[in-house]
């Protein structure tokens, strides 16, 4: 393979696993590691986190070295503005196309979320979480805004609240989740909105809660 296209694996492999929250904030990168670890040069690497540390995922240390961002309050108040302004754009969206399997498929994922979490199954709950945020941005069908929304921080901040809190608020999620369901189907944009808005509000609080703990 030419270098760029493995500079591009291992760019995958690591914005990867930084998205799922498998590589923590402050995680150092080692470039002999991952060269070994991918059977790949220093170089391509080398490629790979300097393209992420331009995204923002990836910091480069005073003495030298890449490590895993740290969110800070600025992150999380930046990313919960784009999420806004993306999520409630791809409502509009919604609500203009009207697309029936779109919104079944949001009710279907309400359940799978519901089940999940009732059972204890963390990470499958986190998951459907993240899946009906995307689903909703994908029935869009502006394949633009999907870019953007997968190719921004958003899954990371997503992720990382979900799979740090153990969905101890699974209950207010499922329910905030069924309002836009249900606002969708008896066609009330202002309340969907309103509900999506309280959502992303609350969703920042406990990010900033968690974020503070940490620090402590």
């Amino acid at each position: 393979m030419k270098e760029n296209s493995l500079a591009n694996l291992v760019y995958g492999e690591i914005r990867s696993k930084i998205l799922a929250n498998q590589l923590t904030g402050g995680s150092r990168l080692a470039e002999n590691t991952w060269a070994k670890q991918l059977n790949v040069s220093r170089v391509a690497v080398r490629e790979a986190l300097i393209r992420l540390s331009g995204e923002g995922l990836v910091d480069f240390g005073e003495k030298g070295g890449y490590f895993v961002h740290t969110m800070n309050s600025q992150d999380v108040e930046e990313i919960r503005e784009l999420r806004e302004i993306l999520e409630i754009g791809a409502l509009k969206l919604l609500f203009k196309h009207k697309n029936k399997e779109v919104i079944a498929e949001l009710e279907a994922i309400c359940d799978d979320f519901s089940s999940m979490a009732q059972r204890g199954y963390f990470n499958g709950a986190c998951e459907a979480d993240v899946k009906f945020h995307e689903t909703l941005i994908d029935g869009s069908g502006n394949s633009r805004l999907s870019t953007i929304y997968k190719n921004s921080n958003i899954p990371l901040f997503h992720y990382k609240l979900s799979s740090s809190t153990q969905m101890n608020d699974y209950p207010e999620t499922d329910h905030e989740h069924r309002l836009l369901v249900k606002y969708l189907k008896s066609n009330k944009p202002d309340k969907a909105y309103e509900t999506l808005q309280q959502h992303l509000n609350r969703g920042q609080e406990a990010m900033l809660e968690l974020i503070s703990m940490e620090n402590n």
